[in-house]
Parts: C-alpha cells; structure tokens; sequence
C-alpha cells in the first residue's frame, strides 16, 4: 500500500493535533510535519515535497487558496475548515476533497478513501491541475450542491440523470434530488459527452447508468437507468445515439 507524506496546515494549534490524532488510525497517511500558516506551509511544501496537504482555508496573512497560487507543484489537497462557502471554488481548483469542522469520522475516512481510489486510478494528470472552467466535467469529477439548508458534494458518476424544472435542473443521485437554479443547457455545456447524453429537452441521462434500450415510438428510444427510472430519448437525439453506440 501506498504511504502518503502527509503535511497538515493549520493556524489552529488545537485542531492541527486533533487531526493529526485522527490521522493515526490510517497507516497509509505519514505526517511529515505540521505547518501554522500559508508562508510557513509553502516553504515546508517546497523542502519536504508532500503527497498529500490538510489545508484550513482562513488563516491569518495568506488564505489556503492563495497559498496554493503561490506553488509550482501542487499536492492532493484536502480542505479543512470551519466554513463551507468556499467548498464551489475549493473544487475549482481541483481539491480532493472539503471536509467541514467540526471533523467527523466517517466524512474523513470518506477524504482518504477517494485519496486512494484517485492514486489507484492513476487520474491525476496534466490536465487535472487545470481550472475546471477550462474543461468538460467527467464522471470522477465532484460538484458541490447548496439545495436550502443542505449540501451535497457528490461524485458525478453517482448523478444517474439531470431532469429540467422550470428554472432549475433537480439533480438526481441515491435519494436526493436537490434542485439547482440553472439551466439543462448550461449543464450539457460543461459536461462530457463521453459520459452525458442529452436524451430530450428535459433529460440529460449518465450512460453508465443505461440498462436495457427499447425501440419507442416515431422513431425514438427509450432507455431504462439501472435505478428503474425510464427516459425517452427523441427521434432527433436517438440518431445520434444510434451513431455514438451501434456498430
């Protein structure tokens, strides 16, 4: 198994050592060192090399995400903090994971997890140090979803489909369905036609998710997910899945 050099980033002296307690229990995650601010974590970063940072977000002086602007080479990065306002730009800059203050057990085991299965499949790239903005979102990437009072921060391959409501676009995922003020056509701009379909005006289905293809009427299609839920694909759009999928 892997051993991740591990250095945590803290202004908070008391919540670096809780951490790092927690920490322990993962024989994968070596801590190196510990750092209380951003100038002290970039020259630590720069003389240690880490894997793998556990970064607050608000420290006096330097914020996290200006700290990374300052580094050349960038490792995993994990959010710590105590505030998830940031948690949209946090992904834009292709953090691993944003785990919110107080730390709970399960959500960090769930941060190293997705550390080991983005090593595993060796996703990390050239490309993936690139702004989102500047590329199409693909089933590993995560989206962050403030629906009211909850949020969500979900792996786009768990989303089986996108369903047009009104003014917004309910995200469907589990048992959740949050609902985003967007439009369906700015999400098929950003998504990845290698993983999206656009299956009618109101659809957009995740292909992975397709279980069984039937004939529909005037020339359509109409796909059932492996969830059970059955969409139409339109006669114009069922062209081109038949030109994308039939030999």
């Amino acid at each position: 198994m892997k051993e991740f050099k591990t250095l945590i980033i803290d202004d908070e002296r008391l919540a670096r050592q809780e951490l790092s307690s927690m920490l322990s229990d993962y024989s994968e995650i070596n801590i190196i060192d510990e750092a209380k601010n951003g100038e002290e974590g970039i020259a630590k970063i720069k003389e240690l090399q880490p894997d793998l940072i556990f970064l607050d977000i608000s420290m006096p002086g330097m914020t996290g995400f200006e700290m990374l602007k300052k580094l050349e080479n960038i490792p995993h990065v994990i959010f710590v903090t105590a505030y998830d306002e940031f948690a949209l730009k946090a992904f834009e800059v292709n953090a691993l994971d944003y785990v919110l203050k107080p730390i709970d057990p399960e959500r960090l085991n769930e941060a190293i997890e997705k550390l080991k299965t983005r090593e595993e499949s060796d996703f990390e790239s050239d490309s993936s140090i690139i702004s989102r903005k500047d590329r199409k979102l693909t089933a590993k990437d995560r989206i962050f979803i403030k629906d009211g009072e909850k949020c969500y921060f979900v792996q786009l391959e768990e989303v089986r489909m996108l369903e047009s409501d009104g003014n917004y676009v309910k995200v469907h995922f589990g048992k959740s369905r949050p609902l985003i003020l967007r439009s369906l056509n700015s999400f098929e701009d950003r998504l990845d036609g290698d993983f999206f379909f656009r299956a009618n005006r109101k659809f957009i289905i995740n292909l992975a998710w397709i279980e069984k293809v039937d004939n529909w009427f005037n020339g359509g299609l109409q796909v059932e997910l492996k969830s059970g839920d059955k969409v139409e694909i339109s006669r114009r759009q069922a062209i081109r899945f038949k030109e994308m999928f039939y030999f």
